[in-house]
């Protein structure tokens, strides 16, 4: 059993293989690949996948029925598998749809829950408590590694077996890389495709021993590296031609909508089901463009430093929406607030962390997270803090103490790898020194201890 915090116990669960000598051999890579069933096949998928999302609803409603999210977490998946087990040998016709789906994805679903739940437990994951899967919510369908076969067919095709499915074939675009732990079939609006979880048994490399630097992910500057003079820029990720097409898409399905909730019940015709699967697939281009970009760039911050600075952000805060407008200004700020929610949503620098965290012990470098406060209001010349330095919040810096002018992203990124250096015991390389706090401190504790001696 592994422990987990709260007294919540996980089961022996996903992309956890014994290997010889009974050890644990987990999935420690992914390798995600474009599938291309045929249509006998695609057509048990989407019903897999209704089923899956159905047994995800009812399983997390009978653990909320029973007071699992209030009292401790006294039902598992141990439990949960059991009567998985009794429900599928029940000859009542309306539970054809849990014998339709595989006895292993089903088990996978339900420790998948119990991972939810252990997330929501742990004080230190941002994760909250698993809520309900509506319908064209997307969902994957697991199986163990027990379940599937691997064969390669030639240099760009591969194939893999699933119970009752049978030989899926997809697209070998980049070499496996290890054996297989577990794998996951899941749909967007471009296609199928099948994440792999590999065991590749790599093992983080020595200290390639460059010279680290400090990042600054922005909004209007993706990313200004402290060792760079320039920022560097996303590219739009989608082009003027795909934005207006997406604002009409996105009016065209509004209609709709608002037709079938007056005329047609709620029913959804065929043109509205069409508009949703253009949106999805412009929506999926996008998300691909900006992955690509957030790739690139955490593998050259990785590859080419011997650490890298960030701050640590408060993603979910820092874009939480504003209240209700209490008059005219505070509405106007409230979409000004909206566009910079999107703004930094799109640069996903929580992702860009999650990358950057398993990528740069794999170079030999460090991934170094910093207190954010004040990092664009510190002079990186004379090392003073002054709300002063940006009284207008632009892009501009002028330090009112000694002048210093620059460009206040490329400012912060050099606070942030001073802040990083001292984190990691290097001082003596950092840009500036600490003798102000050192004295702050030294000052308080004479004072203390002569008014320790007066009494």
């Amino acid at each position: 059993m592994t422990q987990v915090s709260r007294n919540y116990s996980v089961p022996f669960g996903v992309g956890q293989v014994k290997g010889a000598g009974g050890q644990i051999m987990r999935a420690d890579t992914d390798r995600k690949y474009r599938a291309h069933p045929d249509q006998t096949q695609e057509r048990i998928l989407i019903e897999w996948l209704h089923d899956a999302r159905a047994l995800w609803n009812l399983a997390l409603e009978h653990r909320i029925m029973v007071g699992v999210k209030h009292a401790g977490g006294r039902v598992w998946s141990t439990e949960q598998c059991r009567l998985l087990t009794e429900l599928r040998n029940d000859p009542d016709p309306s539970l054809n749809w849990i014998r339709d789906l595989p006895s292993q994805s089903g088990q996978q679903i339900l420790r998948r829950l119990d991972q939810a739940f252990s997330n929501m437990a742990n004080p230190n994951h941002p994760a909250g408590a698993p809520v309900f899967k509506r319908r064209g919510e997307r969902m994957g369908i697991p199986f163990p590694g027990q379940a599937v076969q691997f064969r390669k067919l030639n240099r760009r095709w591969a194939e893999l077996r699933l119970p009752i499915l049978g030989w899926l074939r997809f697209r070998l675009s980049r070499a496996l890389g290890g054996s297989v732990r577990n794998a996951t079939i899941a749909r967007d609006g471009l296609g199928w495709h099948i994440s792999l979880g590999v065991h590749s048994g790599a093992r983080p490399a020595a200290p390639n021993k460059r010279p680290g630097c400090g990042v600054d992910f922005g909004v209007s500057i993706s990313a200004w590296v402290s060792t760079e003079p320039t920022g560097r820029s996303m590219r739009p990720t989608l082009t003027v031609g795909e934005e207006r097409r997406l604002t009409a898409l996105e009016r065209r399905k509004e209609r709709q909508l608002t037709y079938a909730r007056k005329i047609r019940r709620g029913a959804r015709s065929n043109r509205l089901k069409r508009t949703i699967a253009a949106i999805s697939g412009l929506r999926a281009r996008q998300a691909r463009r900006r992955l690509d970009f957030t790739h690139n760039l955490t593998t050259d911050l990785a590859k080419n430093h011997g650490f890298v600075g960030i701050e640590d952000l408060q993603v979910k805060n820092m874009t939480a929406s504003v209240r209700r407008p209490r008059n005219a200004a505070h509405a106007d700020r409230r979409k000004q607030k909206a566009g910079l929610n999107r703004g930094m949503l799109d640069n996903i620098p929580g992702e860009r962390r999650r990358q950057l965290a398993y990528k740069c012990p794999l170079y030999g470098s460090d991934l170094r997270a910093v207190p954010p406060q004040g990092t664009s209001q510190t002079c990186s010349s004379c090392g003073k803090r002054d709300p002063r330095n940006r009284l207008h919040c632009g892009r501009d810096f002028v330090c009112v103490h000694c002048g210093h002018a620059d460009h206040a992203d490329r400012v912060a990124s050099i606070e942030i790898e001073a802040r990083a250096r001292r984190m990691g015991d290097t001082v003596i390389k950092s840009t500036r020194s600490l003798r102000t706090e050192a004295r702050g401190r030294t000052s308080g504790t004479r004072m203390r201890a002569a008014l320790a001696a007066a009494r």
